[in-house]
């Protein structure tokens, strides 16, 4: 009998992941995925990047590159993310098979089995088998609109004494807040002097629907003491598109460093075509007129599911107004667990993820995420009616 090892031990399916298999059904309103809309995607600005590529960019593309990235895009990023503010003449930067393979290096590089990392709850549902795969002890702490309750970071901090602190404070995935800047500055001065090292996590920051809204974006690692040692994520995945694959980690230089030691273990070198692609983009300009185009499409879209939402959720039934990103958060009536909801709307032809997957302890199970972000328009409010006669299906009041 095959032996394996303890750490894929963590590695665990899921009867939720099942259900989620009916979202491949064309017929299926899906909710599930944070995937944007295919028609959002920036296809013809590709053509005119791909048309005007030199042959050396092109031949480039094929070929092996530098572990921490392809040099003209780590020049051309880094010039980006000086206009964000962010130190990056005194850190180090890597590109990265997406922000996940960033968490993921991280991870590696700090945790040993048994440590502790603190998460927020609820928690993005793709950093929580990274550290259950190494063998951390995951603890959560409650969120509020403004970001996480200052009092339990606080006991948290006090009595785990966690060896890595794991935030998303932008656009949240699952929760949909954007932390409050008197948050940031308060769980700032909560980390300093501990030596915990912050993995900042922001995927969505540039997707904020209002420009007002723009200063609450700022990256907690723009105006952190130095001595706090923040490793800054991000990804294209969200500003260009999933399928580049491509991420970036801004920390520390001895921290990037042995995560380029660790990344040369995993892939040698993200994608260089993609990093040309990508390159391109940031170069000839297209990054901002895309980016109005997404935050448009976006707050439409949240803005027919939050109506729907209004109009046909039942009493009891809570949520918050995002102000950016992907999702909304629902908090169910008492009593009313998302995993049977689920059940009942995918036989009706509408899916959603369950708060449960977004537990650290995976217990939790009464509150569900819906993504606006691709579903089509026209079937947003139709999905929201599904999921509302399902609640009233599950809860009694209805026989349909």
């Amino acid at each position: 009998m095959l032996r394996f090892s303890r750490s894929s031990d963590a590695l665990q399916s899921s009867a939720v992941r099942e259900l989620m298999k009916a979202a491949s059904n064309p017929d299926m309103i899906s909710f599930s995925g944070g995937m944007p809309n295919p028609g959002l995607f920036p296809v013809q600005e590709l053509d005119e990047i791909i048309s005007a590529l030199p042959l050396r960019a092109k031949q480039d593309g094929f070929q092996y590159g530098p572990t921490p990235g392809y040099p003209p895009l780590l020049e051309s990023l880094s010039a980006y993310l000086r206009s964000k503010g962010l130190p990056v003449d005194d850190n180090g930067l890597i590109i990265t098979a997406g922000s996940l393979q960033a968490i993921h290096l991280v991870t590696k590089v700090f945790i040993d089995p048994g440590d502790t990392v603190v998460t927020e709850t609820p928690c993005f549902v793709g950093a929580i088998p990274v550290f259950r795969y190494f063998q951390a002890a995951l603890r959560g702490v409650p969120l509020d609109s403004d970001g996480p309750m200052l009092r339990d970071l606080k006991q948290t901090l006090e009595e785990e004494k966690p060896t890595l602190l794991y935030l998303t404070p932008y656009f949240h995935n699952p929760a949909g807040i954007v932390y409050s800047a008197e948050r940031k500055a308060s769980v700032m001065n909560l980390v300093k002097g501990r030596d915990i090292p912050l993995l900042e996590d922001d995927a969505y920051g540039e997707l904020y629907f209002d420009e007002k809204d723009k200063p609450l974006t700022v990256p907690m690692k723009v105006s952190a003491d130095p001595s706090i040692p923040i490793c800054y994520t991000g990804s294209f995945s969200k500003i260009f598109g999933p399928g580049m694959r491509l991420g970036w980690l801004l920390g520390p230089k001895d921290v990037t460093a042995r995560c380029e030691l660790a990344k040369q273990g995993v892939d040698a070198c993200s994608s260089t075509y993609t990093q040309v692609l990508a390159d391109a983009f940031l170069r000839g300009g297209y990054l901002p007129a895309y980016l109005e185009r997404l935050r448009k499409a976006y707050a439409r879209r949240c803005q027919i599911m939050t109506e729907a939402l209004k109009a046909l959720m039942p009493e009891g039934v809570k949520w918050n107004a995002p102000k950016g990103g992907f999702y909304l958060w629902l908090q169910l009536p008492e009593g009313m667990n998302a995993t049977a909801l689920l059940e009942i709307a995918a036989a009706r032809g509408a899916v959603f993820v369950v708060g449960r997957a977004f537990d650290p302890e995976g217990q939790k199970d009464d509150c569900l995420r819906l993504s606006f972000s691709h579903t089509p328009e026209e079937r947003i409010a139709e999905g929201v009616r599904i999921l509302a006669e399902s609640m009233a299906v599950l809860s009694g009041k209805s026989s349909r």
